[in-house]
């Protein structure tokens, strides 16, 4: 099973995006990890533009992982989703090469999942 809504978006480019937001996604050789399902709408509307942007980032495809999510009897199902916590999708966790957690967007914020997930990293940076 693939996560079809990952693909990004065909009519963005680089210059769609926030220098900022790219070069924070590009930093540091992170590690994206990102449940969810093309039957979700949340993901449907969200997943194509942040696959544009981590592509426009130069986000290379083995630092890109994703995890198709299905509806389950009781909540999500797939693979992680219990280890990591995943209740709604989509959900992006950044991880650092060495595995740690280094922020976390759940289903909706207020900007986009690149802007939202750039924002925390240039927190991390700003505090390493």
């Amino acid at each position: 099973m693939t996560l079809e809504t990952l693909a990004p978006a065909a009519d963005l480019d680089a210059d769609a995006f926030d220098d900022a937001v790219l070069e924070a996604l590009a930093a540091d050789d992170y590690v994206f990890k990102v449940w969810g399902g093309d039957w979700c709408g949340d993901c449907q509307r969200q997943l194509p533009e942040f696959g544009a942007a981590l592509a426009a980032a130069g986000v290379p495809d083995d630092r890109i992982e994703a995890f198709p999510v299905t509806k389950g009897p009781d909540g999500k199902e797939g693979e992680l989703v219990e280890e990591y916590g995943v209740e709604l999708i989509p959900t992006v966790v950044v991880e650092s090469p060495e595995g740690e957690e280094l922020a976390r967007f759940v289903e909706e914020e207020a900007v986009s999942i690149a802007e939202y997930l750039a924002e925390r990293l240039a927190d991390v940076e700003a505090t390493a």
